[in-house]
């Protein structure tokens, strides 16, 4: 006699709903994962070449290595540094030369860029005319100053300059007085054909009513410049002002191709320049480490002070 056997109980099928969810859910995982694996590589890449190392050099300022044998002394390296003289002499030098790079560096290019948006002909060639410093290598454009504008005789540019004006000429690289001015001159050539650029991208997003009403209240040029210009590229202004001091902080290849490292007396040690000489002269790469984590902690310092005060602004 043949037994008969149950039928098998089907599953209640879910809510059309609830499928719905199931699906956008998955299309949501499957687009993280492809983001993911997209940014995977460049997380790899920063933390191979720049967290790494950052950690390496704060784990070295605290150890101190002789023969291949490596100690731990605490505070050791970084007493050592800052009783070195030559640590002030860099530090002095370097917010010299980022007060001078705030004056020249940061105003010119503002103004520069004011004067091109109001030409209404050939913009694209004076633009790239502006920008042209920035595409020569940094090397190539310094070795232009140090043998060519600024040689000491006559026969230098801006010494020919000078004696076309009858004014007295100058040693430039060579004098101790001129040799940072000189240098942030020719940081100033070289970098600010990028901050042009930047300025006049913003400065045509103004809109054009502003400066209307402003000229029909009589508003001269420099009121309106006060008044419209400054506050419409307020964000621009406080962000590049901020890249601006990072950078210059980090003076480097301007005082060892323009001055061959220190300078005369020197008036071109740079903290940077001081970190290179440590590590590479000194064969002193643990104070080198104490130098790097010291003015680490300077720039975070500021940037948290900056990243603070325009949030209140904000």
């Amino acid at each position: 006699m043949a037994t008969m056997t149950a039928p098998a109980t089907r599953r209640p099928e879910p809510p059309r709903e609830v499928k719905t969810r199931r699906s956008k859910t998955g299309r949501k995982v499957r687009d993280n994962l492809t983001g993911h694996a997209f940014l995977i590589g460049a997380v790899l890449c920063f933390a191979l070449f720049m967290w790494f190392p950052m950690v390496r050099g704060i784990v070295m300022s605290f150890q101190r290595t002789r023969r291949g044998e490596t100690t731990w002394v605490g505070w050791d390296n970084y007493t050592r540094i800052v009783a070195d003289p030559s640590f002030w002499i860099a530090w002095k030098n370097t917010f010299i030369f980022t007060i001078l790079a705030l004056v020249l560096g940061y105003l010119l290019p503002f103004f520069v860029a004011i004067l091109l948006n109001e030409f209404r002909h050939a913009k694209g060639y004076l633009r790239i005319l502006v920008y042209l410093p920035v595409m020569l290598p940094p090397a190539s454009a310094l070795f232009l100053f140090k043998y060519y504008a600024y040689d000491p005789s006559e026969a230098g540019l801006f010494n020919a300059i000078l004696k076309a004006l009858h004014l007295p000429t100058s040693e430039w690289m060579q004098s101790p007085t001129m040799t940072i001015p000189a240098m942030v001159i020719a940081s100033t050539w070289m970098n600010m054909g990028s901050a042009v650029l930047i300025y006049l991208a913003s400065l045509q997003n103004i809109p054009g009513e502003l400066y209307e009403a402003a000229e029909l209240d009589g508003a001269g040029v420099w009121r309106r410049i006060w008044n419209v210009t400054i506050p419409q590229t307020r964000l621009i202004l406080t962000l590049l002002a901020m890249l601006q001091i990072v950078a210059t902080m980090q003076l480097f290849i301007e005082p060892l191709i323009l001055a061959n490292g220190a300078g005369t007396q020197d008036s071109a040690t740079s903290v940077a320049y001081l970190i290179y000489q440590h590590g590479f002269f000194q064969n002193d790469l643990n104070g080198a480490a104490a130098l790097s984590v010291i003015m680490l902690i300077v720039l975070a310092a500021f940037s948290a002070v900056y990243v603070r005060l325009t949030t209140k602004q904000d």
